[in-house]
C-alpha cells in the first residue's frame, strides 16, 4: 500500500469503528482517495446520492431542452488499442480486459445541472471538476451480508429482440461469466459463504437519445455485524473493481495503463456512503470531466478472444449519454 493508500483505510476503520457517517472516493490508481465525515462535507465542493442518501435538497427543473453532441475518436485509433489488446489475450496475458477512451463531447448543460437532473442509482459531484451518474453498484453491505451487482453487456434497446439477443450472445455470456466468476472470488477474500443469488438479469437505462439494456448479477457473502471495525480493509481489498478492469486482474490493469492513451484519474474507481450501520457504493462509470480542452466523457467496454471491434467501438460510443429527457 502506498502511503495516501494506507492512511485512507485506517481512516475508514477509525470512522466505521465508532459508527461515524463518512463519504469516499477513490480513483481507479487509488493515488487521490478522499475521506469525508458526513458532517464536513461541503455541499459547495462535493454533492452526493446515493440510492436517495444525499447531501443537498435542490428543487428545480430544467427549463431548456438537453443539447448533446459527442465527437469520439476514430475507428482507426480504437482499433489500434484494441489489437494491442487482443494480442495480449492471444498470448495468454488476459482473457478480458476493460478497454476505455475519452470521448470530447459539448453540451448546453452545466456539470451541476447534470449531476441535480440524471437519473441514476449513484450519482457524485466534485464541482468544477466532474461529474458521475452511474447504474453500477460496487459493493452494499447491510445486515452482516455484502453484496456486489457485476454490470457486464450492453445493448440499444431498439435493436428487434434486443433483450433475447444480447442474453443469448456468446461473448457477451463468457465475459459475463468471468466477471461473476471473478466478484465471486473477490468477495470470498472478505466474506464467508459467497453465492450468486442472482443471474444475468436486465435493467433498462433510459438517456438522452436512445433506451440501453444493461445485464448486472447479484454475488453475496458473510461479512457479520461488525464489519464496520475493518470497513476500509474490506473495501481496498476489492479494489480496482472487477467489471472495469478485467481478469486476471493485476496483470490485466498493468496492460490497461500501457495500452490507455490516458489517465483514467476518478473514472472507474468507487465512491460511497456509511450512514453508521450500512454501507452502500457505485463504481464511477457514465462520467464527464472537465479539462481544459473543454469536456471529457470516458468510457468503454469488455474485451475478449470473441469481440468484435465494429461493435466495441459502437458500445463505446453509446455509452456517452446523459439520462436525462
Amino acid at each position: 500500500m502506498n502511503d495516501k493508500e494506507l492512511a485512507a483505510v485506517q481512516l475508514m476503520n477509525e470512522y466505521g469503528k465508532d459508527k461515524i457517517p463518512f463519504l469516499f472516493i477513490i480513483d481507479f490508481e487509488i493515488k487521490k482517495p478522499v475521506v469525508i465525515k458526513l458532517s464536513e462535507i461541503n455541499p459547495s465542493s462535493f454533492l452526493f446520492n446515493i440510492n436517495g442518501k444525499k447531501n443537498y435538497n435542490v428543487k428545480t427543473k430544467l427549463s431548456n431542452s438537453v443539447l448533446f453532441e459527442k465527437y469520439p475518436v476514430s475507428y482507426e485509433k480504437y482499433k489500434a488499442a484494441y489489437e494491442n489488446i487482443l494480442n495480449e489475450i492471444n498470448i495468454g496475458n488476459t482473457y478480458l480486459l476493460n478497454l476505455t477512451f475519452p470521448t470530447k463531447i459539448t453540451t448546453n448543460l452545466t456539470l451541476e445541472q447534470i449531476f441535480l437532473f440524471s437519473r441514476a442509482e449513484y450519482k457524485l459531484l466534485c464541482k468544477n471538476k466532474f461529474v458521475v451518474f452511474s447504474p453500477e453498484s460496487f459493493i452494499k453491505i447491510s445486515g452482516g451480508i455484502i453484496s456486489s451487482f457485476p454490470m457486464k453487456g450492453t445493448i440499444d434497446a431498439s435493436i428487434e429482440n434486443a433483450e433475447q439477443v444480447i442474453l443469448n450472445d456468446s461473448k457477451e455470456i463468457a465475459e459475463h461469466n468471468t466477471i461473476v466468476d471473478l466478484i465471486r472470488n473477490d468477495l470470498s477474500m472478505v466474506a464467508k459463504n459467497v453465492l450468486v443469488e442472482k443471474y444475468r438479469y436486465v435493467e433498462k437505462i433510459i438517456t438522452n437519445d436512445k433506451t440501453l439494456l444493461q445485464i448486472s448479477s447479484k454475488i453475496s457473502g458473510e461479512v457479520g455485524n461488525d464489519f464496520y471495525r475493518r470497513i476500509g480493509e474490506i473495501i481496498f481489498k476489492l479494489l480496482p473493481a472487477g467489471s472495469i478492469s478485467g481478469a486476471p486482474k493485476k496483470k490485466t490493469v498493468d496492460i490497461i495503463k500501457s495500452s490507455e492513451i490516458y489517465s483514467r484519474g476518478f473514472y472507474t474507481g468507487v465512491f460511497g456512503y456509511f450512514d453508521g450501520s450500512s454501507l452502500d457504493s457505485g463504481v464511477m462509470i457514465r462520467f464527464i470531466e472537465k479539462t481544459d480542452e473543454g469536456l471529457i466523457f470516458k468510457s468503454g467496454g469488455g474485451i475478449t478472444f470473441m469481440s468484435n471491434p465494429e461493435s466495441e467501438y459502437q458500445e463505446m460510443i453509446d455509452k456517452v449519454y446523459v439520462p436525462i429527457t
